[in-house]
């Protein structure tokens, strides 16, 4: 156990690195706050969190996309769901994070709000997400699962990669 951690984190690790040897990947997900929400990715989705590094727009892309940033060497693009989810987009606070998704090849980084934490419980069969949601959203959201603090939107981190799908890659010749 790791001294500096705190007791309750040092537990969740411990615990993550049995799954992870029984099993290959580790159980529950990332937390994400994304406006008041709060939102899951599944732990074997996510490559990293880390601070936001400095980010560079990219002239004529959707809002969402809030820019490329440069990754261990690589241009990694950095999306902001906050649009996408109907979330109140304010500037972003110190506690902001990166959130970086890898899965067969595809990388995002993904920034939140914050990331308070993990959530131990399962997130293969959730609940279905409130029927509320606007289209951008449910096509983001597989479900909810809820804690003791109340509920969690479960992100498919799957259709989160594929938004580079609806980004126009042609080259603009003047």
């Amino acid at each position: 156990m790791n001294p500096l951690m705190a007791p309750d984190r040092a537990a969740t690790a411990e615990v993550a690195d049995v799954v992870v040897a029984e099993v290959g990947v580790p159980a529950g997900g990332v937390l994400l706050r994304l406006g008041a929400s709060r939102y899951a990715v599944a732990m074997g989705d996510v490559a990293e969190v880390a601070p936001v590094p400095g980010l560079t727009r990219v002239p004529g892309a959707p809002l969402w996309l809030a820019g490329v940033a440069n990754w261990r060497g690589r241009m990694l693009p950095v999306l902001d769901l906050r649009p996408l989810l109907a979330a109140e987009t304010l500037p972003l606070p110190g506690s902001a994070r990166l959130v970086v998704l890898a899965r067969d090849g595809v990388v995002v980084g993904v920034v939140a709000e914050a990331v308070p934490g993990v959530y131990d419980g399962e997130l293969a069969d959730p609940a279905p997400p409130p029927p509320t949601l606007t289209a951008d959203a449910a096509s983001l959201v597989l479900g909810q699962v809820a804690d003791r603090s109340g509920p969690i939107a479960v992100l498919d981190a799957w259709a989160v990669l594929m938004l580079r799908e609806r980004v126009d890659r042609r080259r603009h010749v003047s």
